[in-house]
């Protein structure tokens, strides 16, 4: 063994708070560099919960560089398509997505507990189970000259456990962040008074079957629907995940802890019959809802500080839209993995990180508030005055909606060259 590899293996190693995507990606790409780290998780038991999560290529990127890819495709469905209708059904814009449009690397519905079964299963292997701590959930941190303790209690029983030192912590404990507050004690949730539900169907395969749709907007009712299992039931169903979305005055959020009930929602969109799926029906025939508020956090002016640094949520909580939050944790740890592996000076590395990560990411965060990708919806909605139109055409140009969604993105990190992209119409839509 070298010396620097002693000398790396008697350094205190690097303590990664919150067992995420983010923090499992950080520590599979601080592994394929040779730096000691470990990670601790709040939950006792890593189950498959949650519902959908799409990975566009630029999340793909950092995917596939941590060598999951192979099991990623395996498990997910490689999306053909994004697809935009008003809440009359009527067909407003499509374009191809991932490989279809000239990318390397697909875009692909997965589920998001199937996803983070791969990346914990992957670390559990990779850095051993010495390394992956579960029932270790962050309740405070303490840094001084030479390192940090960081603060953990079992969640299921509360007690205290045995603190634990490190050179550095990366929080990535999510859009709740114990190691955040510390930082920022008076910080508040942003909620603009949207809510969502989200949940998952058995439905035969809708439209091209590979395809992600965006129906209505927030103001009066709004629907993400794609699949994320094929052949879920050996008869030719699909897993379709759905979020619905919908902004009322005076609405208090919703609890993330809880079920939730379409009681609270279905009302919305009981009209919603199209020729190409009845709305109604996909929500009556879930196999589960869940509640979430749509809630940010206003961006901070730092997020290191000396020897600790904010990750993925923690760092930039955004507006699940655009599918793009995941996408930003990834580049986030491969950025840092980066700087930890060429920097001599750790709290240099922490520092570096910030100043490449930091700026771009508030600016999604405000994009996804403000020009998020249904404002396509939005701007035809506005163009009709809400009401039903006889062609897109006479309202705006594919071109100018096509102008609307390059815009975002390039904001969000995954642009491209358009040239010799091939050009996918959408599939199976009503005439």
């Amino acid at each position: 063994m070298n010396s620097s590899k002693l000398d790396e293996e008697k350094r205190p190693g690097i303590a990664i708070v919150g067992g995420g995507i983010a923090g499992l990606a950080l520590a599979l790409g601080l592994h394929r560099r040779g730096i000691l780290c470990d990670v601790y998780e709040a939950v006792p038991e890593i189950k498959a919960l949650g519902v959908g999560i799409t990975l566009l290529p630029h999340g793909m990127r950092e995917l596939a560089a941590l060598g999951v890819q192979d099991k990623l495709e395996a498990a997910g469905i490689e999306n053909l398509e994004s697809v935009f209708f008003n809440r009359y059904g009527q067909f407003i814009y499509s374009e191809p997505r991932g490989r279809h449009a000239g990318y390397t690397l697909p875009e692909l519905g997965i589920h998001r507990g199937t996803l983070h079964r791969i990346l914990f299963d992957e670390a559990l292997a990779r850095l051993g189970p010495a390394h992956v701590h579960t029932g270790h959930r962050c309740v405070g941190v303490d840094q001084d000259d030479n390192g940090v303790t960081v603060h953990f209690v079992d969640p299921a029983s509360g007690n205290a456990r045995p603190s634990v030192r490190a050179d550095v912590v990366v929080a990535c404990d999510g859009i709740n962040s114990a190691v955040r507050r510390h930082f920022y004690p008076n910080e508040k949730l942003a909620f603009a008074g949207i809510n969502t539900w989200r949940g998952v169907t058995r439905h035969a395969p809708i439209l091209t079957g590979k395809s992600y749709m965006r129906v209505g907007s927030i103001e009066t009712g709004k629907m993400v629907i794609y699949p994320i299992v094929d052949n879920v039931d050996s008869s030719g169903q699909q897993l379709i995940n759905w979020v619905a979305e919908i902004r009322r005055e005076g609405d208090t959020m919703n609890d993330w802890n809880q079920s939730g009930t379409s009681t609270d929602f279905a009302d919305i969109f009981k009209d919603w019959r199209f020729p190409w799926l009845d709305v109604p029906a996909l929500i009556a025939n879930a196999d589960q809802i869940l509640e979430y508020p749509m809630v940010d956090r206003d961006p901070v002016p730092q997020w290191t500080f000396g020897r600790i640094t904010f990750m993925g949520d923690a760092a930039h909580p955004m507006y699940p839209r655009g599918s793009n939050g995941s996408a930003q944790a990834l580049i986030d740890a491969r950025t840092l993995a980066d700087q930890l592996s060429t920097a001599a000076d750790r709290l240099g590395a922490l520092k570096a990180y910030e100043q490449l990560r930091l700026a771009p990411t508030a600016k999604i965060v405000e994009t996804n508030r403000t020009v998020p990708p249904d404002f396509i919806i939005m701007k035809a909605d506005e163009l009709s005055g809400g009401k039903p139109f006889r062609h897109i055409d006479d309202l705006i140009s594919q071109e100018e909606l096509r102008q609307i969604s390059e815009n975002y993105a390039r904001i969000a990190g995954f642009a491209r060259d358009p040239v010799g992209a091939p050009a996918v119409a959408s599939q199976l839509l009503p005439t």
